[in-house]
């Protein structure tokens, strides 16, 4: 559901049709966040490349599960339940430990770093992504340092800018347009990290 029209999977055709095909979930369900971009399908198709590659690409070293972290992070900070919402229920299932996941989740919601119960670098991730996130003007070469400092690469250091990246672009999607959660499946993911073309949600 959105604030916009939207095109059902029923009544799909053409290019939409294909990409509700690739991006579709058990019964045929398509996220409200993908549906929201039906009347552009080539926006959709935009937005699912770059979270494929972003989250769920077998060229991060990144945990997959802490990339979730960033990303219920960041969609806190700017108060978008929805992202909230799906990715801590994804953050969950990929990181195997309920009672830990709850735990990120309280301290997430209390915007309390310090209470997150992951490494001190992946703390210091949290700290570049929140000034990021909510200052983006004010970053330094200082701010990378710390990451580097910390034990991350380059490489890792672009992970976590990415993943930062591209939640605000996916929070001011949703909030933007006024999608809920209503008849989404919350947690799922693609599970093919291999390929890049695989985009099935399960």
């Amino acid at each position: 559901m959105s604030w916009i029209e939207t095109i059902p999977f029923e009544k799909a055709t053409g290019k939409l049709k294909m990409l509700y095909e690739r991006v579709t979930g058990p019964n045929q369900n398509v996220d409200n966040i993908m549906m929201a971009h039906s009347l552009r399908p080539h926006t959709m198709e935009g937005h699912m490349a770059i979270y494929k590659y972003v989250l769920h690409h077998s060229g991060n070293t990144v945990p997959k599960w802490f990339l979730e972290v960033l990303g219920v992070w960041v969609s806190q900070l700017n108060t978008c339940a929805y992202c909230v919402d799906h990715h801590f229920a994804g953050m969950k299932r990929l990181l195997g430990d309920d009672a830990r996941a709850e735990a990120i989740g309280e301290a997430i919601v209390n915007l309390d770093i310090d209470a997150v119960p992951v490494d001190a670098a992946q703390r210091q991730a949290m700290r570049y992504a929140q000034k990021l996130t909510q200052t983006p003007g004010q970053m330094v070469e200082a701010d990378i340092q710390a990451l580097r400092d910390c034990g991350f690469d380059d490489g890792q250091i672009l992970e976590i800018n990415q993943v930062t990246a591209y939640f605000s672009y996916a929070n001011r999607t949703v909030l933007g347009l006024g999608c809920s959660t209503q008849g989404d499946i919350l947690g799922l993911s693609p599970n093919n990290s291999e390929n890049p073309e695989d985009w099935g949600h399960s």
